[in-house]
């Protein structure tokens, strides 16, 4: 565990990867405003960010597109529509979930889309479906990641053998995903080590939840331990307790290409009219029990929209579930 990046050193080979629309999409049920979206797209531009992820390219034969905004579908023509033919260095990506995508009909080839990266968010036990979307995005021309959820649930030896059998496929990155927010720093160099270690001459990634507010620390570990590819939300705005905050990262980083000025006037012109608004994501304490009992965040989404604030009863009944 000794072996570690110098932070204070520039680092040329990380990535940051935005993904407010996609995370931040589970808050407003991708209700973002044509403006909103146009003016994060340039404010990553300006900042230096490496991918922005447009949203999830869910089937529409499984989810309804009246019940969502349309980021949670984002069809090609409205990415178009944002970035016309994205001559700038920033990378579109797009998140197609295991078993809630049609992904051979409408992922289109490379040569026909504007998008750069394919990220493939599976279950560990949807690893031999997520392989064959890694196959067939990468057959189209697409960088691709494969995002692993829940590892915090998975035991050791059943994530030994995801990894051979991702590592062994044409994929790209390889995320370490915290879904639950329930690693701690010590967590995260233990395995960012191994998945470092599995992807030899790949990439490995780190996407990681706020509920202990950890997010930031453990997304700067990661890097410490050779992770390249990072992940992180304006604002920190994303699910529940929500995301390692944009604007710290780059911030922290000490890349000279990336600026942390044009996403601070991304959060005084929307993030905070929206939390104005009744929008609601960040640390509070239901998000840090489930974090603490690395239980799914859906139980304290429940518990603040009932308007309940017995904790210690809420620490109770999610003792029982476990």
């Amino acid at each position: 565990m000794s072996n570690s990046r110098n932070m204070m050193n520039y680092c040329p080979d990380i990535k940051v990867l935005d993904c407010t629309m996609r995370d931040g999409g589970l808050v407003n049920n991708f209700g973002f405003t044509d403006e909103f979206v146009r003016d994060l797209y340039k404010a990553n531009v300006a900042a230096g960010v490496d991918y922005m992820e447009f949203g999830y390219r869910a089937s529409k034969n499984m989810f309804d597109p009246k019940e969502f905004g349309k980021w949670k579908f984002t069809d090609e023509e409205d990415i178009r529509a944002i970035v016309g033919e994205n001559n700038t260095p920033l990378k579109i990506s797009i998140m197609a979930d295991a078993g809630r995508c049609d992904y051979k009909t409408d992922i289109l080839p490379k040569k026909d889309s504007v998008v750069d990266m394919v990220r493939v968010a599976c279950y560990v036990h949807q690893i031999p479906l997520a392989i064959d979307m890694i196959e067939d995005a990468k057959s189209k021309g697409y960088e691709v990641t494969c995002n692993i959820m829940a590892v915090s649930k998975v035991s050791g030896n059943d994530l030994d053998a995801a990894l051979r059998m991702v590592s062994a496929s044409p994929v790209d990155v390889l995320y370490l995903v915290d879904s639950f927010g329930n690693f701690y720093p010590e967590n995260i160099a233990y395995m960012a080590k191994k998945y470092v270690d599995s992807m030899a001459g790949k990439q490995a990634g780190f996407h990681g939840h706020n509920n202990q507010q950890l997010a930031f620390a453990n997304t700067i570990e990661a890097c410490r331990r050779g992770v390249n590819y990072l992940d992180a939300t304006v604002n920190g705005m994303g699910r529940g307790a929500g995301n390692c905050y944009s604007e710290m990262l780059l911030s922290f980083l000490k890349n000279p290409k990336y600026a942390e000025r044009p996403i601070l006037d991304m959060v005084s012109k929307h993030l905070l009219p929206m939390r104005a608004a009744g929008l609601r994501w960040g640390y509070d304490v239901p998000y840090l029990l489930t974090g603490i009992l690395n239980s799914h965040p859906s139980s304290a989404i429940k518990f603040i929209k009932e308007g309940r604030t017995d904790y210690s009863r809420f620490l109770s009944e999610l003792e029982e579930m476990i």
